[in-house]
């Protein structure tokens, strides 16, 4: 036994070490084995296939130049405010007997809206009336009595004086009846207050009292309801300062036609005519206003509406339009690439007149009917070769539709 040599011990550094190599080899195996699943051999990794490559013609969408008429537009936000809003309130007091409209629909002028209780002025007018025929009977006997005293002044049976004395009292009494006639006009008028009427025409809103209510003319509350004028309507908006010279020229000569237009997609409401530009500019804002009104046949402009305004300065004769997309910035300013015959694309610098979000108008630069690209600026450059696409593909056949025959034969096999 004690001649044995005892067994070496590994060192706990060699063990790790065995490890990982272990470890590693493993995963190198499991690597392979997933590329030979996946990659069988003499079997490529799919190559990507596409119409065109790094190294081909560029493909680009292109657009000719064409000529035609653009409209010079200023364009801001305005508010739609009725041309005319009258608060209808009664002009008497007194119980509210009957209501002779609908909220929200059209009255027209002279129609009955509401009716107030006319007992106490019908008797107010039939006494203005009694107190004028009593006048004019006092009247008629001093008339009488004036005749009989001119005669016999005339004869000296009297004294002059008696004569005139009953002249003055004819006047006094004739007087009276006018004033009597004044009463009734009046009274009369206040019997008319009972009966409300609309002051013009339009659209009713929410009444503001029901049947049955006292109502006084004094009372800012006791209002029956607020009729608006809806056609025609008005547009009030603002422009700055800078652009009221322009304006002012263009509206001497000749009115300018505005449309309103919806706040989300710029479709036009309605169409109608500048009418008023305001005599001062607003110091605190810079701007200036102005009204334009609108025969609103179909009422979608609403009192208090906002709406897009586009107000028509000018109109440009026969230019030069593209699309705006053509048009290119550099460091030596606006360029397009015109598109030859030869499929070449070449950079030629613009001048550019004026532009907005789908054209712009060509002072100098391009001419009809040369094509500009209008998409594919990537992997542009002057003298590109390019290959011209286009921008509305036809759709492909949903999957599982059956593909269309041949119009020439019905019973032919669809083409695959």
């Amino acid at each position: 036994m004690h001649g044995e040599l005892p067994k070496p011990v590994e060192a706990p550094t060699t063990r790790r070490g065995r490890r990982a190599v272990v470890t590693g080899t493993v995963l190198v195996l499991a690597a392979a084995a997933l590329a030979y699943v996946f990659y069988p051999a003499g079997q490529q990794q799919p190559q990507r296939r596409g119409r065109f490559t790094a190294e081909g013609p560029v493909p680009v969408l292109v657009a000719p130049a064409a000529r035609a008429d653009v409209p010079v537009y200023l364009e801001t936000v305005g508010t739609v405010k009725a041309l005319n809003t009258v608060t209808v309130r009664p002009q008497v007091d007194g119980k509210l007997l009957a209501v002779g409209f609908k909220e929200g629909e059209i009255v027209k002028r002279g129609d009955v809206l509401a009716r107030i209780d006319p007992t106490t002025y019908q008797a107010q007018l039939d006494q203005a009336i009694a107190k004028k025929a009593q006048d004019e009977a006092q009247l008629a006997n001093a008339k009488i009595d004036l005749a009989r005293y001119e005669k016999l002044a005339a004869t000296n049976a009297i004294n002059k004086q008696q004569a005139d004395t009953q002249r003055a009292l004819v006047a006094q009494n004739t007087a009276q009846v006018q004033s009597d006639q004044a009463a009734i006009d009046s009274a009369r008028a206040t019997l008319s207050y009972t009966t409300i009427i609309a002051p013009l025409t339009g659209r009713t809103g929410v009444r503001m009292v029901d049947e049955g209510n006292i109502v006084h003319a004094s009372d800012a509350n006791s209002a029956v309801v607020v009729i608006t004028q809806m056609q025609p309507i008005s547009v009030q908006f603002s422009l700055p300062q800078q652009d009221l010279a322009r304006v002012n020229d263009a509206f001497a000569k000749a009115p300018l036609a505005v449309d309103a237009q919806r706040s989300d997609n710029d479709a036009v409401i309605d169409s109608g005519k500048l009418t008023v530009v305001d005599n001062q500019v607003d110091t605190t804002t810079g701007t200036v206003k102005l009204k334009a009104e609108f025969p609103n046949a179909q009422t979608q402009l609403w009192p208090g509406q906002f709406v897009n305004v586009r107000l028509l300065l000018d109109t440009l004769k026969d230019v030069v339009v593209i699309p705006t997309g053509a048009v290119q910035r550099g460091p030596n300013g606006t360029f397009v690439y015109v598109v030859g015959d030869d499929n070449k694309a070449k950079m030629r610098p613009v001048a550019v007149e004026r532009q907005n979000e789908t054209q712009a108008v060509i002072k100098s630069g391009v001419a009809p009917p040369e094509k500009v690209v209008t998409t594919g600026f990537a992997r542009l450059s002057d003298g590109s070769e390019v290959a011209i696409g286009s921008a509305n593909p036809p759709a492909a056949p949903p999957a599982g539709a059956p593909t269309q025959r041949r119009r020439g034969n019905r019973n032919a096999n669809p083409q695959r």
